[in-house]
This record gives structure tokens, C-alpha cells and sequence, in this order.
């Protein structure tokens, strides 16, 4: 790799400004390029973030020679087509989550960066955060034990707004989509696949799930128990529990929320790892580790889990009869 790593942003939206910000505090990072659908956004972004090369297109972004790497920050069901765009103008991508709307779609994106021998990455921040490789680091030590149950909530009470994409079906909007997704990807990081999914959810107004609640069994009738909405709010907390204790993880666990390891019978310890003021910086490294290694995915979140993590948001779908119009 080059001595910087030349960053492409297509989308200029909120998650696409965060990313721009973490990117200027990466060592070896160089914010390129921003695409947009208007010159006018393009520009805005451009000068907002100190971005040089503005384009009015997705098509031209990801044209640009002088770009490595494409985030897409774009809404939820054009995660698809831009990284298939990327990915086809032989550019490597970091797509925000949920990697693509459905587990189909994601097994076509990942065929074509397998296929073309393109680094490809779903940009769950939350794995990379300094508390989280530090609950991973204590469950292979043993610190509590065999892992049993996972229990995890992330949900938020926003304004109802049936043209907003959090409640927009043809934007994929509902919670479990948006902030479900972590709460899957936790147990799946912890637990591995289900063998068994199952449950509920209350389908809005508008059409999308506006808070849902699940049970996932894993191998050996271990069980995750997580919840997720955006019309609720909940405390923003996870618990891992094993034969021998359990980990809290306190609030806003997804973004380096402090912990607390409470094993049987012993004193508690609160850990409380420092982290980055812009916590996507973690995951900004974990490319540039990837591409400096040569490796085409990450052995952190592995391409394969994508799918896994997307294919039990669809049988979730599929028992309360949730599709969207793009599928």
C-alpha cells in the first residue's frame, strides 16, 4: 500500500460526515473524494471536511484513479448497487450497515469482490471499539466461564415521520434494520450462528417495525435475548453471562461504553478502556491493517457473518411478514 490510503465518501449525509471526521485523525488516511448526486452537496461536503476532489456522481466517484478505498454511506437499500459500483470500478469498499437489505443481496456483493480479489467489509464500528476487543480478549481468557446468554437492547423513541427513512418502507426503515443489526451482530460475534430464530415485532403506521423483540438459540441451547426500536427507548446496555460470571456492558454499549467483569464469587472490576473522541477511527485502522496485509476481508468481521447476521434479520422479517418494495 501506498504510504496513504486514499479515501473515497459516496454520501454526504450524517454517517458520511462522522466518517470524514474520523478520517483526518487516522494516520495514513487522506479524505480524496466525495461523490454525491448534486454538485452543490458534493461541494458543501468538500469544503465543510476538507475533502479536495468533489464529484456529482456516484459513477464518477467511483471512477476517480486517485481513490483506494469507497465508504458507502448511503440509505439502506442502495448499499447494493454502489458497492457492486465500487467494487466494479475495482475499488475497495467499506459499506456501512446493514451491509445490503437482505442476505441475498449481500451473497452478490461479496461474489463479485471474491471474484475480482477486492478487499470488502461491512462497517460494524461497534467491533472494533476498544471495549469490545476487550470483551472478546476476556471471553477467550475465560473470565466468566462458558459463555450461556447473551442480552442486549438498542432502542431509540424518534419523532414519527412516514417520509423520514426510519419509518419509509421503500428506505428499509424500521429498527431492526437500523440498530437491531448490533444486537444481532453481538450475539453473532459471541455465540456463532443460530440454530433457531424466532420473534416478535409491532408493525407501525407506516409500515415498519417500530419495536421487536427476539430469541436466538445457538449450538449447545445457548440463547441471545435482545431487543431493538426506534419508537422506544431502552437502556443501550448488554450483559454476557457464563458458568462463572458475566461482563456487563454499560450504556451505549456499541461505541466503547465501559464494562464491568463481575465473576462468581469475586469482587467486581470496572474496565474502562480509553477510546477516540470519533469512535469509527477503530474501524478505519482495521482496513488499512487488511489492505497493508494484503487480505481481502477481515478475520474481525468476516463476509461470510455478514451474510449470517443478514440471514437471521431475514427470518425475523419473514415471521412478522415484513418486506420491503424493493424486494
Amino acid at each position: 500500500m501506498p504510504a496513504k490510503v486514499r479515501w473515497g465518501i459516496l454520501g454526504t449525509g450524517a454517517i458520511a460526515s462522522k466518517m470524514a471526521q474520523a478520517l483526518h485523525q487516522v494516520e495514513g488516511a487522506e479524505p480524496a473524494a466525495v461523490g454525491s448526486r448534486s454538485q452543490a452537496s458534493a461541494d458543501a461536503f468538500g469544503d465543510k471536511f476538507g475533502v479536495p476532489r468533489r464529484h456529482a456522481s456516484y459513477e464518477a466517484l467511483a471512477a476517480d484513479p486517485d481513490v483506494d478505498v469507497v465508504y458507502i454511506a448511503t440509505p439502506h437499500p442502495m448499499h447494493m448497487d454502489n458497492s457492486m459500483l465500487c467494487l466494479g470500478a475495482g475499488k475497495a469498499v467499506l459499506c456501512e450497515k446493514p451491509f445490503t437489505v437482505n442476505a441475498g443481496q449481500a451473497r452478490e456483493v461479496i461474489e463479485l469482490a471474491r471474484s475480482k480479489g477486492l478487499f470488502l467489509m461491512e462497517a460494524m464500528w461497534s467491533r472494533f471499539v476498544p471495549s469490545v476487543v476487550k470483551l472478546r480478549q476476556l471471553l477467550a481468557g475465560g473470565a466468566i466461564g462458558e459463555v450461556r446468554m447473551v442480552q442486549a437492547d438498542f432502542g431509540f423513541r424518534a419523532r414519527l415521520d412516514p417520509t423520514g427513512r426510519l419509518f419509509d418502507p421503500a428506505l428499509a426503515g424500521g429498527g431492526l434494520l437500523d440498530v437491531g443489526v448490533y444486537c444481532i451482530s453481538l450475539a453473532s460475534m459471541i455465540l456463532g450462528p443460530p440454530v433457531r430464530v424466532t420473534g416478535l415485532a409491532h408493525i407501525g403506521e407506516t409500515g415498519v417495525d417500530e419495536q421487536a423483540g427476539a430469541v436466538l438459540l445457538g449450538q449447545d441451547g445457548k440463547i441471545a435475548v435482545l431487543s431493538c426500536g426506534v419508537r422506544t427507548n431502552t437502556p443501550h446496555e448488554a450483559v454476557v453471562m457464563g458458568t462463572d460470571g458475566m461482563i456487563r456492558l454499560h450504556s451505549r454499549w456499541w461505541s466503547g461504553a465501559k464494562l464491568t467483569l463481575c465473576p462468581a464469587g469475586e469482587p467486581a472490576e470496572e474496565i474502562d478502556p480509553p477510546i477516540a473522541e470519533n469512535g469509527f477511527v477503530y474501524e478505519v485502522q482495521e482496513v488499512h491493517r487488511c489492505l497493508t496485509a494484503g487480505r481481502t476481508e477481515s478475520d474481525v468481521m468476516p463476509l461470510d457473518e455478514t451474510v449470517g447476521v443478514l440471514a437471521t434479520m431475514d427470518a425475523l422479517r419473514a415471521q412478522w411478514g415484513l418486506r420491503y418494495p424493493m424486494e
